[in-house]
């Protein structure tokens, strides 16, 4: 009877020198690590992210790694390393990186079922990848008409009626070029072209998928941009950039540009307006509309902090106008837009983004712009008939997609 305390003694000195600890506290959990949120963005909305993060971080107890990078490899980092759960939790970007994200399983659809009614119809159409919403838009953008209110008072109606008066101040010696239109000496102008030529009915690809830009509209296009190019209102040498020097300078009564030049514009004191484009057919311009906007790591850590960072704290007035603060995109929700209504330059380009169509989200848009923007340099260039260039670029994207 007397071996037990004997053991029992001898069991608490020897863990004693061995620096066991008590029963009770060798049950006890060390604390839970703090959730890590990790952000890919650029630079330019890195900033602004850090400050919305900091009041996530405060509310959740998380904390939120803002990454800034380059945003030419964004995409692709995220597509190799998101699958070995190395890449982050979300992402920033255009919504046309939208069907190669989901065509290689990267990104979580997004139930934006409650907050849908604050945004524009064109930002949610960006965002969605057959019938399914995968993004969280923040702000559109879309090439409009920078008018020289000094050279030009009151924009053209028509196209035509733009270079006509480009001509006329070329003539008079009061401009250099009649319109400022960009065009890559290595890439074409598709972008920047595109509503021009959905004003002859063409677009990219039709309700099922066909490629149509070599349809009948997109052949009277062909036709139109040669006799631009006749007439000097295109030429392969009048690059972005010179563009935009041109009409800093006075150089050029018009700029085909996106909200990008807008900033140095202003600074420039430059009197200017934006116009939607004017159409060239006998359809309405509808330019191409990029919408930029978050996505969800399909292989984040922590989904629900995720969701709840994108639908609480960004989806909210206070958050779009932070974002339009620092890139001066037109916002994408639409009480934002409104109450920056004051803004004309803002303005002007939002009422020219609401009349285009989002850039074609599908992977498949990735063969399309090469060819066919080598097949307008040859048009520009006069190097053969613009109808058969573009019938030979049509039927290379084709084979390249494998779509009839």
């Amino acid at each position: 009877m007397r071996t037990l305390p004997i053991l029992t003694a001898l069991l608490l000195s020897g863990c004693a020198l061995a620096g066991c600890a008590p029963a009770e506290r060798a049950d006890e959990q060390k604390p839970a690590a703090t959730p890590t949120l990790t952000v890919w963005a650029d630079d330019d909305r890195a900033a602004p992210l850090a400050r919305i993060a900091t009041r996530f971080e405060q509310d959740r107890g998380v904390k939120v790694k803002i990454v800034q990078k380059a945003m030419g490899n964004l995409r692709d980092d995220f597509v190799s390393q998101a699958p070995s759960g190395q890449g982050p939790d979300v992402i920033v970007g255009p919504h046309d990186w939208l069907g190669k994200l989901v065509q290689n399983g990267v990104v979580s659809p997004l139930d934006l079922s409650a907050k849908a009614s604050l945004f524009s119809k064109v930002a949610l159409d960006g965002m969605t990848y057959r019938g399914q919403t995968y993004g969280l838009p923040y702000a559109v953008e879309s090439v409009a008409l920078l008018r020289n209110n000094t050279l030009v008072p009151v924009a053209p109606r028509t196209f035509d009626e733009l270079v006509a008066k480009g001509e006329a101040l070329v003539a008079a010696g009061r401009a250099v070029h009649p319109v400022g239109l960009p065009v890559d000496p290595k890439a074409g102008s598709p972008f920047h072209l595109y509503a021009l030529q959905t004003s002859f009915g063409s677009r990219v690809f039709g309700e099922g998928g066909e490629l149509e830009i070599d349809d009948a509209g997109g052949l009277r296009f062909a036709a139109y941009l040669r006799k631009l190019a006749q007439r000097k209102a295109v030429s392969t040498s009048l690059t972005g950039d010179i563009a935009t020097s041109a009409f800093l300078k006075g150089e050029t009564p018009f700029l085909v540009t996106g909200p990008w030049d807008a900033p140095a514009v202003v600074k420039a004191g430059v009197p200017f307006s934006v116009d939607p484009l004017p159409p060239a057919g006998d359809g309405p311009a509808r330019p191409f509309v990029g919408v930029q906007g978050f996505y969800i790591s399909s292989k984040s850590a922590n989904p629900i902090l995720a969701n709840d960072l994108l639908l609480n704290y960004l989806a909210t007035p206070e958050a779009q106008k932070a974002l339009h603060a620092a890139g001066g995109r037109p916002p994408a929700m639409t009480s934002v837009r409104e109450e920056l209504a004051g803004d004309l330059v803002m303005t002007g380009f939002a009422k020219a983004a609401a009349e285009g169509v989002p850039t074609p989200n599908v992977p498949q848009m990735d063969a399309v712009w090469a060819d066919w923007g080598l097949s307008q340099l040859g048009i520009i260039a006069g190097e053969g008939d613009p109808a058969e260039l573009t019938r030979k670029a049509a039927d290379k994207i084709r084979a390249k997609i494998g779509s009839s």
